[in-house]
């Protein structure tokens, strides 16, 4: 496991050999779970290779650098493609590794449309579900699924090499996938090219929404429409047909091809517009090459009942981003405020809805909701959380340093970061703090899969256990959390396992009773970790029912 090798680079004790025990201490035991993701809108990261801009496609209808209508002055908006590409995200993977990542996820790579849309609602600033004027630049709107986008590459530089380049700096890939809909079909004064039309692998044409609103489809008839339903879907979007099987051969075959080529894992796109039978379809049908294959969805919701059937095996055993406690850390973390006891009621440690909570990929926020609004302090507190807390955590990019906090799409959440401020922000203070607790995470088994037991979650103070002891490995991780502005005193009473234990930072040692008190500075973690088998009868009797209690079974 690359979490205990690097242990004594760390010059921190690897864990120790577990003694025979009937118990076993563990959220999971998902292989990804080891991971941190970083969160890349590619065009809006870094652009490496300014040779692939396509600076003067869409004749009338232009997609290079496109300012959202409305702008106020001062402001930054963009529609418009900007550049970012897989050679800005290679030549800054040491950047992103530096900080503790293990995965990228980058927005999808198929070939979209070459021009602004003409139809739907007008884009202006801070407008929401308008489209009128925007280009493909997010990747969204794909039109061939088995076709890189012409905005990505550079010479030996296509996906297959991406993936290699990324991973030869221990970088995995995760791929942002769309099952749900094409590009924007309808409403267009006059019919766009591929707007509304999908290519098969040799660029032959499959489907044809023929600028057709989806009531006047006839896919009884007319088989370019037998790929689309007709009662409508997500804006303008064409909306995929889930129940003609050659839409899934087509899906399947096309995200087969980019797991070939180097995918580690996809992240799921609009999972909630199908329904379960078409993604546990999807799911055999690609786990049956790609054993294991770890996805992710996007059901935008935060009720954490109607988002967990997603995660049961009777439907495809997918993982969720956690948006019911994304609702939490938003608020708590953010200037409006609130106590570690409201992010509790999201953590669905025991009798939850889903199949294992700790395989949820955990995030406050990303590009299709506002970026926190919050403070460094908050941000740093934040990750505090998010890194020793249960779940998989994934960050956005320009988070490390506040980028554009509080701002929406159209009103500067997408904005360009580029390699100035890549290069700017690595002395900034949330980076740092970022830096040392991600790393922390990513070469500590406990934090990555350990069980996790709150003994205090109160308004600035927090305080829990991650334990895990599995296949003769023990360690447990003693996280301590202060997001006051002064510093705190933690008292323990309760559960607390005596013995000898080391603060994960500075390697030094702590001798711990029944009882503690335990100082944390304003803003900060404290890690201490004890690498043997837990001792205390009840703090044991506690655990072996929290891990009964747990995980759920369809």
């Amino acid at each position: 496991m690359l979490g205990i090798a690097l242990f004594g680079a760390l010059g921190l004790a690897a864990p120790s050999k577990a003694q025979a025990t009937d118990d076993e201490y563990y959220g999971t035991l998902e292989p990804f779970a080891s991971n941190a993701i970083y969160f890349v809108v590619t065009d809006r990261f870094v652009n490496g290779d300014p040779s692939n801009d396509q600076r003067d496609q869409g004749g009338a209808h232009p997609t290079f650098d496109v300012r959202t209508p409305g702008t106020p002055e001062g402001e930054d908006d963009n529609i418009g493609y900007l550049g970012g590409d897989f050679k800005g995200v290679v030549d800054n993977a040491g950047y992103i590794r530096g900080m503790g990542f293990t995965s990228v996820w980058v927005t999808p790579i198929v070939d979209n449309p070459d021009e602004a849309f003409t139809g739907g609602k007008p884009v202006s600033w801070n407008s929401t579900l308008t489209d009128r004027g925007k280009t493909g630049y997010h990747g969204y709107w794909g039109v061939n699924f088995y076709k890189l986008d012409e905005h990505l590459p550079s010479p030996g530089l296509d996906f297959s090499g991406f993936t290699k380049a990324m991973k030869d700096q221990q970088l995995d890939v995760v791929l942002d996938i769309v099952g749900n809909h094409g590009s924007p079909a309808y409403s267009m004064p006059k019919a766009q090219p591929k707007f509304g039309q999908i290519f098969d692998r040799d660029g032959k044409l499959l489907a044809d929404h023929q600028n057709l609103a989806p009531g006047k489809l006839d896919p009884e008839h007319n088989p370019l429409h037998a790929f689309y339903n007709t009662g409508g879907g997500l804006a303008e979007l064409s909306d995929l047909a889930e129940d003609n099987p050659a839409v899934l051969d087509y899906l399947v075959g096309a995200y087969t091809q980019w797991l070939d080529q180097g995918a580690a894992a996809f992240r799921v796109d609009t999972i909630a517009w199908m329904p379960h039978r078409f993604w546990k379809a999807f799911a055999d049908r690609i786990r049956a090459r790609h054993p294991g294959l770890f996805m992710f969805g996007e059901a935008f919701d935060y009720d954490a009942a109607t988002i967990a059937g997603h995660t049961l095996a009777r439907n495809g055993r997918y993982s969720v981003l956690d948006f019911p406690q994304r609702g939490k850390l938003a608020k708590v973390f953010g200037k409006e405020g609130g106590s570690y006891e409201e992010i509790g009621k999201a953590l669905y440690l025991e009798d939850g809805p889903y199949a294992n909570p700790y395989d949820l990929v955990t995030f406050y926020d990303n590009h299709d909701m506002a970026r926190i609004d919050a403070t460094d302090a908050g941000f740093i507190d934040a990750h505090h959380w998010l890194f020793t807390a249960r779940g998989i955590p994934a960050v956005y990019y320009g988070s490390e340093t506040g980028f554009m906090r509080g701002r929406a799409e159209h009103s500067g959440n997408r904005n360009y970061y580029g390699q100035a401020r890549v290069d700017a922000g690595r002395n900034n203070p949330i980076l740092r703090k970022l830096t040392r607790i991600a790393t922390l995470r990513r070469d500590t088994p406990a934090l990555q899969r350990g069980l996790m037991l709150p003994l205090q979650l109160g308004q600035n103070q927090a305080a829990f256990y991650r334990v895990y002891e599995h296949d003769g490995q023990a360690q447990t991780a003693l996280v301590l959390l202060n997001k006051a502005d002064t510093a705190a005193r933690i008292e323990l009473d309760k559960l607390l396992q005596p013995g000898r234990w080391k603060d994960a930072f500075d390697g030094k040692s702590l001798k711990l009773g029944t009882t503690a008190r335990l100082e944390v500075p304003a803003h900060e973690v404290r890690v201490l970790l004890y690498d043997q088998p837990l001792t205390d009868p009840a703090l044991r009797a506690r655990l072996s029912d929290l891990m009964e209690r747990t995980r759920r079974e369809d």
